[in-house]
C-alpha cells in the first residue's frame, strides 16, 4: 500500500491550498484516513481525519471552520484548506490504518506574506 501527497505549495495568508492523496488501494479499505502535519520542532499533530463506516469526522480545534476533509469513491482523500494561516505552515502527511499504519512522504505547506 502507498499513499502519495500532492498539492503543497507557498502561499499568502489568507489564500486556499487542495492537498490530494492518492492510495493504491480503495480509500474504503482503511478503517480511517487522515491528515497530520509537523511544524519545524514541533510534534506531529492530528488536522483531520475520517472513518470508513460512516460519517464520523475529526477536526483539531485550530484548523475547524476552515479545513474540509473528503474522500472519493475511489482512492483519493483531499484536504481542502482556506483561509491559511502563517501558523497552518508544515509538512503535512496523509495517514490511513488497515490493521497496519501507512504514511505518505509528505508535502511541504508553507504561509507566507
Amino acid at each position: 500500500v502507498q499513499l502519495v501527497e500532492s498539492g503543497g505549495g507557498l502561499v499568502k495568508p489568507g489564500e486556499s491550498l487542495r492537498l490530494s492523496c492518492a492510495a493504491t488501494e480503495s480509500v474504503f479499505s482503511f478503517k480511517v484516513m487522515a491528515w497530520y502535519r509537523q511544524a519545524p520542532g514541533k510534534q506531529r499533530e492530528l488536522v483531520a481525519s475520517i472513518a470508513a463506516g460512516g460519517p464520523n469526522i475529526y477536526y483539531s480545534d485550530s484548523v475547524k471552520g476552515r479545513f474540509t476533509i473528503s474522500r472519493d469513491m475511489a482512492k483519493n482523500l483531499y484536504l481542502q484548506m482556506n483561509s491559511l494561516e502563517p501558523e497552518d505552515t508544515a509538512i503535512y502527511y496523509c495517514y490511513g490504518h488497515r490493521g497496519v499504519a501507512y504514511w505518505g512522504q509528505g508535502t511541504q505547506v508553507t504561509v507566507s506574506s
